[in-house]
């Protein structure tokens, strides 16, 4: 019976991985528990896929990725297990993006990775680069990331404001309540008693 299920799955499960599965890649599943494993791994790649978020397993070992855009491992909310050796890694700003994300992600998995350009980085690892290895980084965020800063950062002045004007318009609907009272009360007083009608 469960073999009957298994095979089902399998059955189908080609074409469900077929909509997510980059072309140069291959997909399978590794059971109901494991997820889906992306194989990416020996395709020549210069440049990262488009990848399924669902993926549980990332092989893009032994390519030809230099770096990894930034942003584009962040919707990899399931990823458990990584390979990215033997990959020709340029050690510059590009390569900060991968270095903090995978040191949040997996530090053996980064510190397996080592650079191969520039000379004076050959063979160093990820793991030990500082900020004066990379130079001068104008830009580490995304520009996604700065888009979410700045929508944020009027966001922020847009409530302040918001809550300057409500405390004016209080501050002013007091002072008007308070003239208002005060003028009722005079009033009241001017207005002379009636005689009383018998």
């Amino acid at each position: 019976m469960e073999l009957l299920a298994v095979l089902g799955c399998a059955l189908l499960l080609p074409g469900l991985l077929g909509e997510d599965c980059p072309s140069p890649c291959s997909c399978w599943s590794a059971g109901q528990a494991w997820g889906t494993v992306v194989d990416c791994g020996s395709r020549g790649l210069a440049a990262l896929p488009a990848l399924p978020r669902a993926a549980r397993g990332l092989r893009l070992h032994n390519n030809s990725l230099a770096s990894v855009p930034a942003g584009a491992l962040d919707s990899l909310g399931h990823l458990q297990d990584l390979q990215l050796g033997d990959n020709p890694w340029h050690c510059d700003c590009h390569i900060l993006y991968l270095k903090l994300w995978l040191q949040d992600f997996s530090a053996p998995a980064l510190a397996r990775l080592r650079c191969a350009s520039p000379a004076h980085l050959r063979m160093k690892p990820l793991a030990q680069l500082t900020g004066n290895d990379l130079g001068v980084c104008a830009r580490l965020l995304p520009t996604k990331c700065l888009q979410f800063f700045w929508r944020d950062l009027v966001l922020i002045a847009a409530v302040i404001i918001t809550f300057l004007l409500a405390a004016w318009a209080l501050k002013l609907s007091k002072k008007l309540l308070c003239q208002l009272s005060l003028g009722g009360r005079r009033l009241r007083r001017s207005i002379p008693k009636s005689h009383k009608v018998l």
